[in-house]
């Protein structure tokens, strides 16, 4: 990824504009900027939230807050916690997520 014409910014996330994206349970709440074809997203999940698609999008993903399980499409799953992470590249590892008590990500894609 080349990061270039980005000039410094700032960004309030709680003025960007929420939208709602509903999962096979529950729902996630996305705030999303873009910047020169990067997009980058405050995410929430509600309690019970279990995404409705295997996703093949890259992602470099921080938990804030709650806990997330991701599970791989070959059956391996993974926990995030408050202040850990994952990556993966475009078309690599289909996966998705879920969550059963609530969860705040970063995510920069």
């Amino acid at each position: 990824m080349q990061m270039a014409g980005i000039p410094f910014g700032t960004t309030d996330w709680s003025a960007v504009e929420r939208t709602e994206h509903k999962g096979e349970t529950g729902t996630a709440y996305w705030r999303t900027r873009n910047f020169a074809g990067i997009r980058v997203r405050l995410v929430e999940y509600t309690p019970g939230y279990r995404a409705d698609h295997w996703c093949v999008k890259g992602h470099i993903l921080l938990c804030l807050e709650g806990e997330l399980l991701t599970e791989l499409k070959d059956g391996r799953t993974f926990v995030l916690k408050p202040g850990m992470s994952y990556q993966v590249a475009d078309e690599a590892e289909p996966h998705r997520s879920m969550t059963a008590a609530g969860a705040k990500l970063f995510v920069v894609d």
